[in-house]
C-alpha cells in the first residue's frame, strides 16, 4: 500500500524530476557552511571563532532573505529570483577565495540575503504540482531527498578541500549553485496549482497570525533539537575517544530518519507536527544515558532518528494547508527562516551544556527544551489547523456580495 501511495505521486507530470532536480540542487547548498568554515580555519588560518561569524552572518542574510525570496516568488514567479540569486551567488563564490577575512564577513551577510531559495520554492512547487490528499506521500519524498542531500554534501565538501584545498571547493560550490539556478530556470515548475487565486490578493493579515506563528515555532523547535543532537553525537563520540566512527553513527541516524520517512508517507493518514515532535523530543532525552561504546549510541538514536524525517514533513505539510496559494512562498520562506532559527540557537546553547556538564545533559536538555516548547504551542494547536481565509476576488465584487 505504501508503494502504491508513491508511485500514485510520482506518476504525476513533472514530479519524478522535480524530486531529483531538487534533490541534485540541495547538494551545493548543504556544502556551504563547512566550506566556509574550512575557508577560513585552514585557507586563511584562522580560528574556529572566527569561522563561526562568517557562518552566522551568512545564516543571518539567509534568515532575513528567506520570507523575501518567497514573497517575491509569490508575486513574479520563480524565474526572477532565481536569475539574481544565481548571479549573486556566482559573484560571491568566485570571489570569496580572493578576499580578507574582513570583506569575507559582509560578503558572507550579501551571499545568505541572496541566497536562492531552493528549500522553500521545491516545497511550494511540489505542494502545487500534487493534489492536497497526497501531500503527505509527496512531502514525505521531499523530507527523504533532503536526507540524502545532507548526507552527500557536507562530506563532498570535505573530500574536496582535503584533496584539492578550499579554493577549489568554493569555486566548486560556485559552479554547483549556478547549475542548480539554471537547472530550476529551465525546469521552472509551478508555483501555484490551476485555477488558484492571484498571488497579488493575499494579504498577509489574512494568514500571518497565531496559527502560522505556531507552526513556525515547532519547525523552530525541530531543528534544535537535530542541530543540538548532531553536536551531542560529536561530542559523546569525543568523550569517549571514538572519533573515528563520528561519520558512520551520524550517517545511520540519517539513515533512520530515511526509513522513518518512507513509512510515514504511506500510512493512510498522517499525524500533527506537535505530536510527532514531541515524540522526538521524549525519545532524545535519554540517549545520552547509554554507554558501553559507539554501537549502543548507533541504537539509542533509532527511535528519534526514525521521527526526523516525518515531523519535517509533517510541519510543511500543515503550513501549505493553512496558507492561501498566493502566499505560500513567503509562507515556506518564514518556514526557512524558523529552521535556521532553530539551528542557529542549537549550537551555543549545545556548547554551553556540554563544556559545562558533558554530552550526556546536553541530549536530555536538548529534548526537555523542544518538548517545552510544543507544549507552549499545544493551545494555540487548533487555531493552526484552520485554514486561513481566502481574500474575496476584489473590493468591487465582494461589495456586491
Amino acid at each position: 500500500m505504501a508503494l502504491e501511495r508513491y508511485r500514485r505521486v510520482l506518476a504525476l507530470p513533472g514530479v519524478r524530476t522535480l524530486l531529483l532536480v531538487g534533490m541534485l540542487a540541495r547538494i551545493p547548498l548543504t556544502g556551504t557552511g563547512i566550506t566556509l568554515t574550512l575557508h577560513v580555519v585552514n585557507g586563511l588560518g584562522m580560528g574556529f571563532l572566527q569561522a563561526g561569524l562568517v557562518g552566522t552572518g551568512n545564516l543571518i542574510g539567509a534568515a532575513i532573505g528567506s520570507p523575501l525570496a518567497g514573497r517575491f516568488v509569490d508575486r513574479r514567479g520563480l524565474r526572477p529570483v532565481l536569475a539574481v540569486t544565481t548571479a549573486v551567488q556566482f559573484a560571491f563564490w568566485c570571489s570569496a577565495p580572493l578576499l580578507p577575512y574582513e570583506a569575507l564577513i559582509p560578503g558572507a551577510i550579501v551571499a545568505g540575503l541572496f541566497a536562492q531559495p531552493v528549500f522553500g520554492a521545491l516545497r511550494q512547487c511540489l505542494g502545487a504540482m500534487v493534489p492536497a490528499e497526497r501531500h503527505q506521500s509527496a512531502f514525505a519524498l521531499d523530507s527523504m531527498a533532503v536526507e540524502l542531500s545532507y548526507m552527500v554534501g557536507p562530506a563532498l565538501a570535505v573530500a574536496l578541500s582535503t584533496g584539492f584545498g578550499t579554493t577549489v571547493t568554493m569555486y566548486a560550490v560556485g559552479v554547483g549553485l549556478v547549475g542548480t539556478g539554471v537547472a530550476l530556470y529551465a525546469l521552472n515548475p509551478p508555483t501555484q496549482s490551476p485555477g488558484e487565486e492571484s498571488p497579488e490578493r493575499v494579504p498577509r493579515r489574512r494568514w500571518l497570525g497565531p496559527g502560522l506563528f505556531t507552526l513556525l515555532g515547532v519547525a523552530s523547535s525541530l531543528t534544535f533539537v537535530l542541530t543540538t543532537t548532531e553536536l551531542s553525537v560529536v561530542a559523546m563520540l569525543k568523550a569517549g575517544a571514538a572519533t573515528q566512527w563520528t561519520g558512520l553513527v551520524i550517517g545511520l541516524w540519517c539513515g533512520y530518519s530515511l526509513i522513518g520517512g518512507f513509512v510515514y508517507g504511506g500510512l493512510p493518514r498522517g499525524f500533527s507536527p506537535l505530536l510527532l515532535t514531541g515524540a522526538m523530543c521524549v525519545f532524545t532525552v535519554p540517549i545520552g544515558l547509554v554507554g558501553g561504546g559507539w554501537w549502543w549510541l548507533c541504537l539509542a538514536l533509532v527511535p528519534a532518528g526514525l521521527l526526523c524525517a516525518p515531523a519535517m514533513s509533517a510541519t510543511v505539510g500543515a503550513i501549505q494547508g493553512r496558507v492561501p496559494a498566493g502566499a505560500r512562498g513567503e509562507a515556506m520562506g518564514l518556514h526557512g527562516t524558523a529552521l535556521l532559527v532553530g539551528g542557529a540557537c542549537a549550537g551555543p546553547a549545545a556548547g554551553a551544556v556540554v563544556d559545562a556538564h558533558g554530552p550526556v545533559w546536553a541530549f536530555a536538555a536538548a529534548g526537555c527544551v523542544g518538548l517545552v516548547l510544543v507544549l507552549i504551542a499545544f493551545p494555540f494547536w487548533r487555531d493552526a489547523r484552520r485554514p486561513a481565509a481566502a481574500e474575496p476576488v476584489s473590493a468591487s465584487v465582494s461589495a456586491s456580495l
